[in-house]
């Protein structure tokens, strides 16, 4: 694979961009127009490989889709979906599709492997696995982990509290609980991502919601439904933490999903002292969305809580780099699951005191004392197949003096394929893609 280089810009980031759809409501969408009865229209699809995974599952499952360009049409099985069909799902390497796929598969009478490259082997399954084995399926892990073999059918519903706030885990519960006897309720500690729930009453389903508790009634017919899919507020964050960075920047994104539970990041960033505005705000099919614009600003340090790590857990590497940047100390706490994403986060993160970063990483978070306007050294990383962890080493590398090289550029495709053709829109100096 080819290093790619990012160095500092000459000048300033400019520009109005968009970012690949929403990889979270993609999944859902996906796998609802399975569930559903007729014809569901994705619009929006990012094509990065974890939702291809997604799409490729609902087809295996028995749920023809066709993809053209961005949009998506999933041919609805109904509740009926992957009934008498033993198979084996390729989830590639996304989470999400193994643990929401855990879900969807319990309440069919069949067989299903579930298996994916070596990266999702080392994550961990059973959290998925004990619930559902409590609703009836029969669920066997590989030490914990992938491959999992499922044979489901004819499951009870359950009443359930999480032991982590994780939106997979309990999105992976209430599918199950779509074809599930009787009710399935559902609670969280700290509020998680609840795309899952939005999208559920978007395809017709009745769910009761009471603060951190859901419940649904097994059997509702769910209704195919257009979903238009907003750009993703994960990888938009890359590029406004980009124009935050490099003086005299301001970068709009376009089309941005604003979901409460996905934008604790921008908070986190304004606490920061960060000069972040959304404008044109408004709701399609009951996810809010608008545009972000960011203005390069001077940081402060700030604490971040375990709770709020469930609503900033994809952007924690990225603001650990907003971090190095920053005046003063930023601590980070109850990030322990950064350790079993698609690489041990926290660990690739140390890599950043060879670079010039002053930093401590503990077991469930870090200590980093910034820079304020002091560049790093800059120097090479690796992105240990992370995708996040390219994305956020690159958005360092535009303010390091020797730049940073990053050995596994290729594995950003994973949710944003176009990512450093976007940087280099925007000003910056990227060598090697």
């Amino acid at each position: 694979m080819t290093p790619v280089r990012i160095g500092m810009p000459a000048g300033t980031l400019r520009g109005d961009t968009t970012v690949p759809g929403d990889k979270s409501i993609t999944h859902r969408a996906l796998l609802l127009g399975a569930l559903a009865d007729g014809t569901t229209e994705v619009r929006g699809f990012s094509g990065g490989a974890d939702v291809r995974a997604t799409l490729e599952a609902v087809r295996v499952l028995g749920a023809p889709a066709t993809c053209e360009g961005e949009v998506v049409r999933v041919e609805g099985a109904g509740l009926e979906l992957g009934a008498g069909r033993d198979v084996d799902l390729d989830c590639a390497n996304s989470g999400t599709t193994m643990r929401l796929g855990m879900g969807v598969v319990a309440g069919v009478d069949a067989a299903c492997t579930l298996d994916g490259d070596a990266s999702l082997r080392r994550r961990p399954m059973e959290r998925v696995a004990e619930p559902l084995r409590a609703m009836g399926a029969a669920v066997e892990t590989t030490a914990g982990r992938a491959p999992v073999r499922i044979r489901g059918g004819a499951l009870r519903g359950l009443d359930y509290t999480l032991p982590v706030a994780s939106a997979q885990l309990k999105s992976a519960v209430l599918l199950a609980g779509l074809r599930a006897h009787g009710r399935t309720q559902v609670r969280e500690p700290l509020p998680s991502r609840d795309h899952t729930e939005r999208m559920l009453g978007h395809f017709g389903v009745h769910l009761a919601r009471d603060g951190g508790r859901m419940v649904l009634v097994g059997g509702q017919r769910l209704r195919a439904a257009a979903v238009p899919v907003p750009g993703d507020p994960s990888s938009a964050a890359f590029l406004l933490v980009a124009a935050l960075l490099v003086p005299g920047s301001e970068v709009r994104v376009r089309g941005v999903g604003l979901n409460p539970t996905r934008i604790g990041a921008l908070e986190i960033l304004r606490r920061m002292g960060a000069n972040v505005l959304v404008e044109g705000a408004h709701d399609e099919a009951g996810e809010p969305r608008g545009d972000l614009v960011a203005r390069a600003s001077r940081l402060r340090g700030t604490r971040i809580s375990a709770e709020e790590v469930p609503a900033a857990i994809d952007e924690l590497p990225l603001l650990a780099i907003a971090a190095v940047f920053a005046e003063g100390e930023t601590r980070i706490t109850g990030a322990g699951e950064l350790r079993v994403k698609e690489s041990d986060r926290l660990a690739a993160l140390e890599q950043l005191g060879p670079l010039g970063a002053p930093l401590r990483v503990t077991a469930d978070g870090l200590l980093v004392r910034g820079l304020g306007g002091v560049p790093l050294r800059g120097g090479r990383v690796e992105a240990r197949g992370d995708h996040r962890i390219a994305m956020a080493f690159a958005v360092a590398g535009l303010r390091a003096e020797r730049g940073v090289e990053i050995d596994d550029p290729e594995c950003v495709a994973v949710s944003f394929p176009g990512f450093f053709s976007s940087l280099a829109g925007l000003g910056a100096t990227v060598e090697g893609r």
